[in-house]
């Protein structure tokens, strides 16, 4: 077995399926004890018995307060420290003009991509202030640039960026280091959903070639791809990293 983060704690919110997922295998065949937190609990459960006995998980809603309390103490009581947290979890929300998306759509995107990160930071900086650790928040390409119909999600990842570059402050002195992973699409369900929604049509590999023509490597990313920026940022080879966004996105945003 590999060490990168041997014997490092590490919660991962939206570690059910996607890039959590992922990022939970990586993790945890780099050492790592991983607690996987999401609403999807068969999927919880496969991928958990998939890891094996260095992962469990927590069913619980990141929007809610008491959530992110749990999964800390989870932590705390089964290994008795917390190093790592892969605050994942987000939704895309419905696709629209800001006029035509009904408010409580707008409201549920920023409960959980705004909110479930927010109520996460409130409870892992505080669990790390005496030992150091690491936070890993996954925003998106759509937090560095706009996109019609997509004003919600963007917003929320916009959000994401400023509360990660304030708790990079309020963690410095305790060596708690915060950064943000900024995706482009990534082959998960999300990006399915928002092709979908937008009527553009994907080839038999899943990839619309839209937009494969403004991606400069001419293909949708791979979950494994951002979990390996995830694994670079939670392990101490990143030392010196905090306040930072990182991109995985093909070049796009180089464009």
């Amino acid at each position: 077995m590999a060490g990168r983060v041997k014997e490092k704690v590490a919660v991962i919110t939206g570690g059910a399926n996607g890039i959590g997922a992922s990022a939970a295998r990586l993790l945890a065949a780099e050492g790592a004890h991983v607690i996987l937190v999401d609403l999807d609990e068969e999927s919880l459960r496969k991928t958990s018995a998939e890891i094996g006995a260095q992962a469990s998980y927590l069913v619980g809603d990141i929007t809610e307060k008491a959530t992110a309390k749990a999964y800390v103490a989870k932590a705390q009581k089964k290994f008795g420290r917390l190093d790592i947290a892969l605050l994942n979890a987000g939704v895309e929300g419905p696709y629209g003009t800001i006029s035509e998306v009904p408010v409580a759509s707008f409201d549920k995107v920023m409960a959980v991509n705004v909110r479930g990160v927010w109520l996460g930071l409130a409870s892992v900086m505080p669990a790390m202030k005496d030992t150091g650790g690491s936070i890993v928040i996954t925003s998106s390409i759509g937090g560095l640039r706009g996109r019609g119909g997509w004003a919600a999600y963007t917003a929320s990842k916009h959000a994401v960026i400023g509360l990660m570059r304030s708790a990079a402050m309020e963690g410095a002195p305790h060596r708690v280091r915060v950064n943000t992973v900024n995706p482009a699409p990534i082959h998960t369900r999300m990006i399915q959903s928002i092709d979908k929604a937008m009527g553009v049509p994907a080839d038999n590999t899943g990839q619309s070639s839209a937009r494969l023509a403004r991606i400069p490597l001419h293909r949708y990313g791979d979950p494994d791809e951002v979990a390996a920026m995830m694994l670079f940022l939670a392990s101490d080879e990143s030392s010196y990293c905090t306040g930072g966004v990182y991109v995985v996105d093909g070049g796009v945003t180089a464009t």
